[in-house]
């Protein structure tokens, strides 16, 4: 994750009086629409209020329990009611402070938790390459990169300042696939010097119509920030095929007489 969640019902708070968060997507499931009957748009208004608000601090609280922090349903839709009736047991004042305080204990909460998924991430990663570096046609390179053929070919290699075209497919170590140009249908196109270093290592090393299975380190990938759903300190496993490759001067060229 490159950021701590902003999880917090100070948080929610906030996003609610400014308007809607247009980041902050629900987690619920869909549910199918039941026949319901509204006295008017006003009245529908009020209730989609009401549950658009409820479905935003439902998944806040779900977020927050990730970390071992949780909150009394009951007791929130209590301090919902008594609001909305005039009847708040807290003033403003005390209603900020309070929500300044649990702030503060949710993002420690979400660094800590944070910090273990890190270091739980590092000593998978680092079993996990000392037991492949072992397995046979593995071969590790100075900078850490580990890769094995599966499919071989001669000709050509690219430079890293070459475009390639590839088919690859991306996992976590547990299996996970988080990327996949053959699962889209449709090959991937890219200067290799524009991707991760263990890419842009690795790719030089493969003519057209080889596959190769590389095993990135997180050093040579996203490394503690993590990208999307690659988590930090993640090692990263691709089998890639490389189609083509469009020499610097060619692209070059190209553009000239275009």
């Amino acid at each position: 994750m490159k950021n701590i969640f902003k999880v917090s019902l100070l948080a929610a708070t906030v996003a609610l009086t400014v308007g809607c968060n247009q980041e902050q997507k629900s987690a619920a499931p869909a549910q199918e629409a039941t026949a319901v009957n509204f006295k008017d748009a006003n009245e529908k208004a009020a209730y989609a209020i009401g549950a658009s608000f409820s479905r935003y601090v439902s998944t806040t609280l779900e977020k927050q329990a990730e970390f071992g922090m949780t909150l009394d349903k009951e007791v929130i839709l209590q301090g919902i009611t008594d609001t909305l009736r005039g009847n708040s047991k807290l003033t403003d004042e005390e209603m900020i402070e309070t929500l300044k305080v649990y702030d503060t204990e949710v993002k420690a909460a979400a660094e800590k938790k944070q910090l273990e998924l890190k270091e739980k991430a590092t000593a998978e990663s680092k079993a996990f390459l000392e037991e492949n570096a072992k397995a046979e046609g593995v071969t590790v390179t100075d900078s850490g990169l580990q890769y094995s053929v599966i499919t071989e070919a001669e000709g050509p290699k690219p430079a890293a300042e070459d475009t390639v075209t590839v088919h690859y497919v991306g996992t976590l170590i547990d299996g996970t696939e988080f990327d996949s140009s053959v699962a889209r249908g449709e090959p991937a196109k890219f200067p290799l010097n524009r991707v991760i270093p263990g890419w842009t290592e690795g790719v030089q090393l493969m003519s057209v119509g080889e596959k190769y299975k590389f095993v990135i380190p997180a050093d040579l990938a996203y490394g503690e920030q993590g990208a999307g759903s690659i988590p930090a300190n993640a090692t990263l496993v691709f089998e890639v095929e490389l189609l083509d490759i469009e020499k610097k001067a060619d692209a070059a060229e190209e553009k000239t007489t275009k």
